[in-house]
């Protein structure tokens, strides 16, 4: 095994196992995907440490246990379809890309939306479609979705969102504002209206675009 093998290993085994997800189809995903690639590569030392790392253009990657267990929450299974909005270096898209039929993804900033869709590219992954654009009104023409992960801390679900999540379906996401208080919250949408749960508290860098106007 190469180290970046070895240091992935250990990651599931002691981050993320550890802390009690148990989901199968996740584990491998976090043991097969090279976080390594989806961070600059002056910090691939460090790409497998317990916590999040800077991308560039004030944007982070993931805690791998984040990662995992917002991908855990989502409930994924073969047949889904699943919206990401807040790509980022496009880890995340990836992990969810080993276990669902397809993963959309939505990324404001040019740049991280054209490095992660080239490193996706360059991995192989034909099951993911990156979209360079404000995530606020989804991706209506694929909707809609099993399930959605926003990746990004805002103080409300927008509606546009809910609107495509499919019955049965469930939303990710960091609720909160920048400077303030943040919960990790599962929305799942039923045919009475929305059940939400909370999760524990969390840190992740802000929607920016359309949500910051309503």
């Amino acid at each position: 095994m190469s180290t970046y093998e070895i240091e992935r290993e250990t990651m599931v085994r002691e981050q993320i196992a550890w802390r009690g997800v148990k989901d199968p189809a996740v584990l491998a995903a976090m043991r097969k995907v090279p976080r390594e690639r989806f961070v600059p590569e002056a910090m691939r030392s460090r790409a497998y440490d317990d916590g999040p790392l800077p991308i560039g253009y004030g944007q982070t990657i993931s805690q791998p246990y984040i990662v995992a267990i917002m991908t855990e929450l989502a409930r994924p299974s073969k047949q889904h379809r699943v919206l990401e909005i807040g790509t980022g270096s496009g880890y995340q898209a990836a992990v969810l890309a080993e276990i669902v039929s397809h993963v959309y993804t939505i990324e404001i900033i040019k740049e991280l939306a054209e490095r992660a869709e080239k490193t996706l590219r360059e991995l192989g992954y034909q099951n993911i479609s990156v979209r360079h654009g404000d995530g606020y009104r989804g991706w209506l023409e694929a909707a809609p979705f099993d399930a959605i992960l926003i990746t990004a801390a805002a103080p409300r679900i927008p509606q546009p969102l809910i609107e495509q999540l499919k019955i049965g379906g469930r939303l990710v996401f960091p609720e909160g504002t920048p400077d303030g208080y943040q919960e990790l919250v599962v929305v799942e949408k039923t045919a009475q209206g929305l059940k939400r749960e909370i999760v524990f508290p969390v840190r992740f860098v802000p929607m920016t675009g359309e949500v910051e106007k309503k």
